[in-house]
């Protein structure tokens, strides 16, 4: 009989931890289950230095660290996680499951990432214990559905989810790119435009108005004085500079919390594309909330995760609020009143899914619906 450390979420929602004897994991998470506990993570215990390694063992037991692979591309990342779900609901055991996917892929990233993955599962880690040591590859959404599979028993059900949830959230990606195409070339082809009025158009009326002599209206002085510095004195440049220290100057921004929702609050309240930031954001919190909610983690659980993936710091703080809330006895959808980031519609729909107990079914139709 092995000794299993485990981290649960008692009947309150509060995080406990401790460890249980037991000969596998499933009777493990059994244990831990009987004790009115929701387990959301379990490992055998590791041994002493120098005590043989049971089956059971993860590969990293002894210490020895894991190198980390790179990011994968999300589209190859999606057909992996498909395929898995199909090779597992066929029967095939995972370990078998992962050789037969890390053969066929091109080599990559993401190959490297399975192969890694593969060895720890031998070695003797779960699914998602493997994957959470390559946190560039796998995100914490990813790993916790994964884990929230294998507790559950339905991981072919739960991949089968993510990979339909990844599908959407690059195809809500997709559409925000497109509509942003259109004004950035508008954008871009006027500010060429007027530079290029600057520097050989407007010049060539200097001379005409030199001629003649006369004194010049101030605005006509001014936009010659705008034409010389552009086309004689490195304006161009300057024009061209903006963008990127533009660009450098939010970067700066969101290296503290305080900046990063000032940027993202900023976002929320310009012109035309607040609106699709809005609509992006609130899509994003609904699916991936709705998605883990399906997939059976815990609320408060779900409402980490979500608010660590929203996006948006606006969004990721209603969110805490929302999980602080819940933790102290009140309902989902008063805390997002009164954070007033969604429009009362969504908070309606979130009270009726509340009231019917299928929060995580009104979740996804929000998402379907600013999609």
């Amino acid at each position: 009989m092995a000794t299993f450390v485990y981290e649960a979420l008692n009947s309150v929602g509060q995080p406990v931890k401790g460890q249980v004897d037991a000969t596998s994991s499933e009777e493990a998470v059994a244990k831990v289950r009987a004790m009115g506990n929701f387990p959301t993570k379990i490992k055998q215990k590791a041994l002493k230095r120098g005590a043989k390694a049971t089956a059971g063992a993860p590969a990293t037991a002894t210490g020895t660290k894991r190198r980390s692979v790179g990011r994968v591309p999300r589209k190859l990342l999606t057909q992996f996680t498909r395929q898995l779900s199909t090779l597992i609901d066929a029967g095939l055991p995972i370990l078998r499951s992962l050789r037969i996917l890390e053969e066929q892929q091109k080599p990559g990233m993401l190959r490297v990432a399975i192969r890694l993955v593969a060895e720890d599962v031998e070695g003797g880690a779960t699914l998602s214990e493997a994957m959470a040591r390559n946190p560039k590859a796998f995100d914490r959404l990813y790993v916790n559905m994964v884990r929230a599979g294998e507790l559950g028993g339905v991981l072919d059900l739960i991949l089968n989810r993510l990979a339909d949830f990844m599908e959407k959230s690059q195809a809500l990606k997709r559409k925000v790119i497109g509509a942003m195409i259109y004004p950035a070339v508008v954008i871009t082809a006027a500010v060429g435009i007027v530079t290029g009025i600057m520097i050989w158009v407007i010049p060539s009326f200097r001379e005409i108005f030199s001629e003649l002599g006369d004194e010049l209206p101030l605005m006509t002085r001014w936009l010659m004085a705008v034409s010389h510095w552009v086309s004689k004195q490195y304006g161009w440049a300057v024009i061209l500079g903006i963008p990127f220290l533009i660009w450098a100057f939010f970067r700066l921004l969101k290296f503290s919390d305080g900046g990063r929702h000032a940027v993202d609050n900023l976002k929320l309240h310009m012109p035309i594309m607040g609106r699709i930031v809005a609509k992006t954001s609130v899509a994003r919190f609904t699916r991936t909330l709705g998605t883990l909610l399906a997939a059976g983690v815990p609320i408060l659980e779900a409402l980490t995760i979500t608010s660590d993936t929203a996006g948006n710091e606006v969004f990721a703080r209603a969110i805490r609020k929302v999980r602080d809330g819940i933790r102290e006895g009140e309902n989902f959808s008063e805390p997002l009143r009164q954070a007033k980031i969604v429009e009362p519609m969504v908070v309606n729909m979130i009270d009726v899914g509340e009231e019917t107990g299928e929060l995580d079914k009104m979740l996804t139709k929000i998402a379907d619906t600013y999609d």
